[in-house]
């Protein structure tokens, strides 16, 4: 069976945020993104495709199906009744090192937005959260960084 990896971007404010998750999920073979709220698109609001965007992604905006919502929550539970397991990554008191888990061939995997991380409303639909441990002073990663970092080691192993 082929993997089906989805990725939900929960109002990452930052096209090159976003830019760099389309590159990145490029090269695994991701199957959708979702991008929610104010997360950037790959074109405007006239159907115009966006430069900033295009000149971090090359390309990947092209290849990557997408779609923009406004409410997550309806395709969260869509796809829990389609047996996909959901991921969020995010610091949390309930999550789990990201080297433990190990997903099944039906993901959905949500990042969250730079400052507040993934909606608390998000987290609650969760089947788990991973967390990628922190030895320095700053308290997070970039979360393109954190996102390369997470999808590399979920999908390649």
């Amino acid at each position: 069976m082929k993997r089906d990896v989805r990725l939900l971007l929960d109002n990452i404010r930052s096209v090159h945020n976003v830019g760099s998750i389309f590159r990145t999920a490029e090269t695994l073979g991701i199957s959708r993104i979702y991008c929610l709220g104010t997360t950037p698109v790959p074109v405007d609001r006239f159907g115009r495709k966006r430069k900033d965007l295009a000149k971090v992604a090359l390309g990947a905006e092209d290849m990557i199906p997408w779609n923009h919502l406004d409410n997550s929550r309806v395709l969260v539970k869509s796809l829990k009744r389609e047996r996909f397991e959901i991921i969020a990554l995010e610091q949390a008191k309930n999550s789990v090192d990201y080297k433990k888990i190990k997903a099944g061939n039906k993901v959905l995997i949500i990042f969250g937005a730079e400052v507040e991380g993934v909606s608390q409303s998000l987290l609650n639909l969760t089947d788990v959260i991973a967390e990628i441990p922190i030895k320095g002073e700053k308290e997070s990663l970039n979360v393109s960084v954190a996102a390369g970092i997470f999808l590399y080691r979920l999908i390649d192993c």
